[in-house]
């Protein structure tokens, strides 16, 4: 079962959450310094639970519900830290803090994109399982 799509899909998920935080910046601050994510540790923390949650996810085929709920869980925590970048870039009056946005913020957009086609699969897959059950 591992050789199933939605494994790739969770697998860029990991990608996007552990790998891709430390080559993207999230934004420049008032004196041209790039802010990654291991620079905020709260952010920090958010990415690297993502990429637990995802790699659990994809370890635990053989229970496709739990896997879903994983998968759910997981799109509301990337959701819990796209708000906070979308706090910490516009509660911010002028140039206190973030100067320039980086790329890093849409990481959590793309990890969701992933997470949604992977939970959509892994329905596809309970769905043709119960209509084989219905069968016998």
């Amino acid at each position: 079962m591992i050789q199933r799509i939605q494994t790739l899909y969770l697998f860029l998920s990991v990608v996007i959450s552990a790998g891709l935080i430390f080559v993207f910046h999230l934004w420049t601050n008032t004196e041209d310094v790039k802010v990654f994510a291991t620079d905020n540790y709260l952010c920090l923390g958010l990415f690297l639970a993502s990429a637990l949650l995802s790699l659990i996810s994809i370890f635990s085929f053989k229970n496709r519900k739990s896997q879903f709920v994983m998968g759910r869980v997981n799109i509301i925590l990337n959701f819990i830290l796209l708000g906070i970048f979308v706090y910490q870039s516009l509660n911010l009056s002028g140039e206190t803090n973030v100067s320039e946005k980086g790329i890093g913020i849409l990481l959590p957009i793309f990890s969701i994109v992933c997470l949604v086609l992977a939970n959509k699969a892994i329905k596809k897959d309970e769905d043709l399982v119960k209509s084989v059950d219905r069968l016998r």
